[in-house]
């Protein structure tokens, strides 16, 4: 039966059923896959056709070996490497490593292997990130390697208060050499008609460059710079003429001394120059100036003069200009001859106008230009003072360390004239150096060396002299130095219960009281003109020290940057900011210490 247009009926049907068997297959497909995933699968090989030779041969039985059933033995392993320790333990572990190599340095009489060992210990435990106050363990630690190792310093190096520096005082061309000033049209005239009535020994150029300055040296901040290095001249005049004589050069140089420093012994700049001269340190040390814990003889007025005139004299015979000498002996003989082969002018004011110098040099030269015109003709410019005398001096050699307040109790001077006289001092105490020589006032010599002689030399850093005023015990004297009475009265060969003259003097065996001698760990912040080896010089710590405290890999820092410096004392003296001219920025107040506000920060005790 068949329908016209449709296929048969037995045809539908036969299509039904094809699609059902192809529903079922792929499902049992499906459910293969789906043991597949759960079940080994086998590879059935299919077995070769037998040759003709071995078609009735027997295959012979393979056997297998039984599997084991039960677990091989277990074994016992070694572990090769020790146990790791944990954060602390580790912590503690190292300090004590340090600790014990400084104490076997120190008792063999390596003292700065000894120092370096226990700087580590200390670094150690502050850059940890443990708050020592909080662990107990870490707390006796702490304070027992910082106890022992003050006590070492106090034996070793002669502490008294010679751990702290003496304090700097600003250089005087910080303050001046990246200004600009108006030229006074009517100064020209002026000076160049007084230039021509004084003589030099130096070439005098009078051009708007100098006569900026010498319009400023005229306005009231300028005068006090002019009139304070005149006055401070006069203690130094006649030693310099000597040296720039025994060298051969121009006696205006000492005009260059008068624009760096304005005779400052201690001046400091902010790139870490120090002295009249102001040396830097690896310069200083090309010319022989020794920097220790103890001295720096950049600061000796006499040997700093000596090294100048010999680098000047270098300097020179390496230009054959003085105006070039001097802008190489500013910013170093590397950069004035870069500027030379770019411009190829070997001509100072060529080199200004071509703007291929520092602009702290370009001022240099005029400056020193200026300071010479009104120093040779002050009057002319209203500039008045009185030149300080020179200071007359003996000279002796201790022979070992000794605290300067003993010195000082001894010959009956006070602190300041001791200091001032040996200006190289960076402590309160002289080096254990045999070859140092100390200046006393003229005619102490002889008082000092019958006096001194009272007191063991192995006591001349810690013990002290004490002048009795009425009404003093020797029980109240104790107690001032923290002594007992019956250590002075053994001192002085006297009963406990003495009466006591006033004016007289007695030996003190005194120790200077740890607290005294602390460290701190003081974060400092570069600042404009900073260099990285400056602000090391500045601490008094070494390069090294600053680049691993720091993790640097470079001898150079950033503006902004935040440096970590461990320095004994605490922070050291800086110089205030340079003034600038033409500046928006609010001016930095001074904080109670004397550093610029945010300069400086004191982290540790």
């Amino acid at each position: 039966m068949t329908w016209a247009g449709r296929p048969p009926y037995h045809g539908q049907m036969k299509r039904g059923l094809h699609i059902a068997a192809g529903t079922l297959l792929f499902a049992a497909e499906l459910l293969g896959c789906e043991d597949a995933g759960k079940k080994s699968v086998q590879a059935h090989v299919p077995a070769l056709a037998p040759g003709p030779q071995s078609a009735n041969a027997k295959q012979a039985a393979v056997e297998l070996t039984p599997l084991p059933i039960l677990n091989p033995p277990r074994r016992h392993y070694i572990w090769l490497l020790p146990p790791v320790p944990s954060g602390k333990d580790y912590l503690i572990q190292k300090v004590q490593e340090k600790f014990a190599s400084g104490e076997q340095n120190f008792k063999a009489g390596h003292l700065e292997a000894a120092r370096k060992d226990f700087d580590d210990a200390v670094d150690w435990l502050l850059e940890s990130g443990y708050d020592s106050n909080s662990d107990p363990k870490l707390s006796e630690l702490f304070h027992r390697v910082v106890d022992t190792v003050y006590a070492y310093e106090l034996q070793a190096f002669r502490a008294g208060d010679g751990f702290n520096e003496a304090p700097a005082v600003p250089a005087a061309i910080d303050e001046v050499a990246e200004m600009t000033f108006p030229v006074d049209p009517g100064l020209k005239a002026r000076a160049e008609e007084a230039a021509k009535n004084i003589s030099h020994d130096l070439p005098l150029t009078v051009n708007d460059q100098v006569l900026s300055f010498v319009n400023f040296f005229q306005t009231p901040r300028g005068r006090d710079i002019v009139e304070t290095g005149l006055r401070r001249a006069g203690r130094y005049r006649e030693m310099i003429s000597r040296v720039l004589r025994e060298e051969g050069l121009p006696q205006d140089l000492i005009y260059l001394a008068q624009a760096e420093s304005a005779f400052q012994p201690l001046a400091l700049s902010r790139a870490g120059a120090r002295g009249i001269w102001q040396f830097v340190a690896y310069r200083g040390q090309q010319y022989g100036l020794r920097h220790t814990w103890w001295i720096d003889e950049r600061q000796d007025p006499e040997k700093a003069t000596h090294a100048a005139a010999q680098h000047l004299r270098d300097l020179y015979n390496l230009y054959g200009d003085w105006y070039l000498a001097m802008a190489a002996y500013n910013c170093g003989p590397g950069n004035v001859q870069k500027g030379i082969e770019r411009t190829g002018y070997a001509d100072f004011w060529e080199l200004y106008k071509r703007n291929v110098l520092p602009r702290e040099t370009k001022n240099y030269v005029p400056i020193i230009i200026a300071l010479t015109l009104i120093a040779k003709d002050a009057a002319h410019y209203n500039i008045q003072a009185e030149p300080e005398a020179p200071v007359p001096t003996d000279i002796v050699k201790p022979g070992r360390a000794i605290d300067l307040r003993l010195v000082a109790e001894t010959i009956d001077v006070d602190m300041e004239t001791l200091r001032a006289l040996n200006p190289s001092l960076l402590r309160l105490a002289t080096p254990d150096d045999p070859s140092f020589e100390l200046r006393l006032p003229q005619g102490t010599a002889q008082k000092f060396s019958a006096e001194i002689a009272d007191i063991p030399p192995d006591k001349w850093v810690s013990w002290r002299r004490h002048r009795v005023e009425s009404g003093e015990t020797v029980t109240s004297i104790g107690k001032k130095y923290h002594v007992t009475a019956a250590a002075i009265a053994d001192a002085n060969n006297l009963e406990r219960n003495a009466a006591l003259d006033a004016g007289e003097k007695l030996i003190i065996p005194a120790v200077q009281p740890q607290s005294e001698t602390k460290r701190r760990l003081v974060s400092y912040r570069v600042r404009r003109g900073d260099t990285f080896l400056g602000i090391a010089d500045r601490f008094n710590v070494s390069a090294d020290d600053l680049r691993k405290w720091n993790h640097l890999r470079a001898n150079r820092v950033s503006r902004g940057m935040v440096l970590r410096i461990y320095a004994l004392g605490g922070a050291p003296e800086t110089s205030p900011a340079r003034a600038r001219s033409r500046s928006k920025k609010k001016t930095t107040q001074p904080t109670a210490a004397g550093t610029p506000g945010g300069a400086i920060a004191a982290n540790h005790n």
